[in-house]
């Protein structure tokens, strides 16, 4: 592997630590001494992240996170970048590695039933399971799985509620969830176990693993996957995707949207163009310019 390559690695764990704030200083230090930028979220429910950096710096510091018995086990997918995609690193303690909203909804006592991604194409081609993709919006109209059912949440909070307008134990038998890397929808997945759903199945590994192990041929993943780091969108093979940030709203664009008269570079896209004032498009004409400014 190239010498500038930057490794990136996305984990999580569901592992019950009441001790987790103890974690926080040795971690980020830790991290830093090995060159690693990006974030790490710790809970008493469990750890959750996603790191870059070289080769050796993100083998020393898995090593460091796995020399805790609780967490000997954590497993982690990666990808590859010529860019660093953070610029700093951070571990953050929160009330969840993922925020649902409800406390009493704890993945390490239930969850639903692990599906690999090499089983996964012939679970969703069955009729009588309703997939359903647990990411917000935003993420799902640039790519999901075919057939797949937006919850068209903005938060992963509106899941629960989602699930309740919409979703009957007694009806729908069979369900299978999926998200990026597979922490949401094993959240969920608890979620409808508690609430009397019989059959609950997610993609372990997420999406992430999806795209990286099943070939394009026989893909049912149609689009590209949303990151949350600067890559904005990846394709199969874990290959760069071909979406960017609107510079104004943060909102995902293609080179469709960019072809909207709706658009214009660093002031708006089709997607907040409708909400921009005259006062908001100078306030925005004058940060893209100092934007510009700053990058020369």
């Amino acid at each position: 592997m190239q010498e500038n390559i930057e490794v990136v690695a996305t984990l999580y764990k569901f592992v019950k630590m009441p001790d987790f704030a103890d974690k926080k200083d040795p971690l980020l230090s830790y991290c830093q001494s090995q060159g690693i930028k990006g974030t790490i979220l710790l809970a008493a429910e469990g750890i959750n992240g996603t790191i870059a950096g070289s080769r050796a710096g993100i083998d020393s510091v898995l090593a460091f996170l796995r020399s805790d018995p609780r967490l000997a086990d954590l497993e982690h997918k990666e990808s590859y970048t010529d860019i660093q995609p953070f610029e700093r690193m951070k571990v953050r303690l929160k009330a969840e590695i993922v925020t649902m909203g409800l406390p009493e909804v704890d993945p390490n006592n239930q969850v639903g039933t692990y599906v690999s991604p090499q089983e996964w194409n012939d679970l969703i081609s069955d009729p009588e399971v309703i997939v359903i993709d647990t990411r917000n919006d935003y993420e799902v109209n640039i790519g999901t799985f075919k057939n797949a059912q937006n919850p068209k949440t903005k938060s992963f909070r509106e899941f629960p509620e989602y699930v309740s307008n919409n979703l009957d134990p007694n009806q729908h038998k069979k369900v299978a969830l999926f998200c990026t890397g597979g922490i949401r929808c094993e959240k969920a997945s608890s979620l409808m176990l508690s609430q009397g759903f019989a059959q609950v199945y997610h993609l372990k590994g997420g999406i992430l693993k999806y795209l990286e192990s099943v070939p394009a041929e026989e893909s049912l993943w149609e689009g590209e996957c949303f990151v949350f780091d600067d890559r904005v969108a990846i394709r199969h093979g874990l290959e760069l995707g071909t979406h960017e940030l609107c510079f104004c709203c943060g909102y995902p664009i293609a080179e469709k949207d960019k072809a909207s008269p709706q658009y214009e570079e660093g002031i708006s896209c089709p997607h907040c163009f409708d909400s921009l004032t005259e006062e908001k498009r100078q306030h925005q004409q004058e940060k893209w310019k100092q934007y510009q400014l700053g990058k020369s």
